[in-house]
């Protein structure tokens, strides 16, 4: 695809449009972060731009109609944000941790989110089964692991023309990941970096196209994806 830098003005803009929903979410955030532990950002502004704003960044690497599936969703960032805005999409929530599962469906009721499924589950074993392998047009993940370890995490949930996108921190760890991307069945990696407005910081997108499906041995499981990535 061409050149993809994210609008934050009309980001913004998306956000106001929706701000009642929004509102509740932040609501909702704060009120359970006491009990659950979901993150450490909690004032406001810092909320709007760090997990709001950063969430909507990758907005548009999402397909029209999309049915997408997000690795490792904690607090709902950057999927909720993004369902927000984009009712088109069809999500799919995973998340190992039980109250953070628990969270995430009082989000999507309270909210009244269409086509949102909440599954208690690990990445490494769910991908291996049916319809989850090899089933999503998209999936995503932010702040879950380097970009090595998150491919084999990620890139078995997508169907060969689907794409992988990761939310990372400012630094490039494309070239340390390049082996894992080949080898789990995608085209080389794409980037971009960009500052979050009002001096929030540096952040990059990553994603890639998967054009040949992801050999059987993937993910390895048992914790291999973390402490022997593929380099």
């Amino acid at each position: 695809m061409a050149v993809y830098i994210p609008d934050f003005a009309r980001l913004s803009a998306q956000i106001d449009q929706n701000k009642q929903k929004f509102e509740r979410l932040y609501a909702l955030l704060t009120e359970y972060n006491e009990r659950f532990n979901l993150t450490a950002i909690t004032q406001r502004e810092e909320v709007f731009h760090k997990h709001f704003l950063d969430s909507l960044a990758g907005e548009g690497l999402f397909p029209e109609h999309a049915s997408a599936a997000e690795v490792g969703s904690g607090a709902g960032f950057p999927s909720l944000p993004l369902k927000l805005v984009r009712d088109d999409l069809s999500l799919t929530l995973i998340e190992s941790t039980g109250k953070k599962c628990e969270f995430l469906k009082t989000v999507v009721r309270e909210l009244g989110l269409r086509q949102v499924n909440v599954i208690h589950a690990r990445a490494e074993e769910l991908s291996r089964e049916k319809p989850f392998r090899e089933g999503f047009d998209v999936c995503f993940a932010r702040a879950v692991a380097k970009l090595n370890t998150l491919a084999e995490y990620c890139i078995p949930f997508v169907r060969v023309g689907g794409r992988f996108v990761a939310y990372k921190g400012g630094a490039d760890e494309r070239g340390e990941a390049e082996r894992a991307g080949r080898e789990l069945g995608c085209a080389p990696w794409q980037g971009t970096a960009y500052d979050l407005p009002g001096g929030y910081g540096v952040r990059m997108l990553v994603w890639a196209e998967k054009i040949k499906r992801t050999p059987p041995q993937y993910p390895r499981g048992r914790g291999k994806e973390r402490s022997a990535p593929i380099v």
